[in-house]
């Protein structure tokens, strides 16, 4: 059986202009994972990452550890199936419809870095109705849009997968989200509890032979906890 490893990116920018760039920590944290990569000894036939700056650094960051330690690794390639839902562009779709059940949800949005409990609590009641469908917004990427789009993405990998090969991936919480959903068979919503406790550079495992594949682990992110710093785990 071959393997694809899903490697969520490292910390982004919350609450900056820019949100779609590593924090330093998150640099940090890209760093440990590739490191720990070439502790495990592991030989990657392909690599690929969605498009998002975050998920390409992030994969850039891993894979020089690689080298470093003198370990081949492929050339990175880009899918942007791996990419993660467009949550801004959600927000501005459904927060609206949301404020007369939520008149303070406006202001927990613009305040996200400083409450950012409230934040995500907003943020959970909106992708609820984006699961839902019933809040569908024209030009907006459905949750069944982004799960057809996810599945694509794997099923492209899995034709051109040989067999034993290594595969890794760099991308985001929601797609991995999506993949569990799709691999499991469990609702979205059940799905989306899970997808809220990726941490940042967590490895999650498929095992596939042929167009079968497996969730063989989830979240794993023993590289981070065993530097025994608890800043390292983040969810952003």
């Amino acid at each position: 059986m071959g393997s694809i490893y899903l490697i969520r990116h490292g910390q982004a920018s919350f609450g900056a202009d820019d949100y779609d760039k590593l924090s330093p920590l998150g640099v940090h944290q890209a760093q440990i994972a590739g490191q720990h990569l070439a502790e495990l000894d592991l030989r990657f036939d392909r690599c690929l990452a969605g498009d998002l700056t975050r998920q390409q650094d992030t994969a850039r960051h891993a894979l020089a550890q690689l080298h470093a330690a003198g370990l081949p690794a492929p050339t990175l390639e880009t899918d942007a199936a791996f990419n993660e839902f467009d949550a801004y562009a959600i927000l501005d779709a459904l927060l609206p419809g949301l404020l007369p059940d939520e008149p303070e949800a406006l202001t927990a949005m613009n305040n996200a870095a400083h409450n950012p409990a409230e934040f995500q609590r907003i943020f959970e009641l909106i992708i609820e109705r984006w699961l839902s469908g019933t809040w569908d917004t024209p030009g907006l990427e459905t949750w069944l849009g982004f799960v057809e789009r996810v599945q694509g993405g794997l099923n492209r990998l899995l034709d051109l997968a040989k067999g034993q090969q290594n595969i890794v991936v760099f991308t985001s919480a929601g797609t991995i989200t999506a993949l569990v959903h799709l691999l499991t068979r469990i609702p979205a919503t059940d799905a989306f509890k899970l997808g809220w406790q990726i941490v940042n550079t967590s490895l999650s495992q498929l095992k596939f032979h042929g167009r079968g594949v497996t969730l063989a682990s989830f979240n794993s992110h023993v590289h981070l906890q065993l530097l025994k710093t608890p800043s390292l785990i983040t969810y952003r």
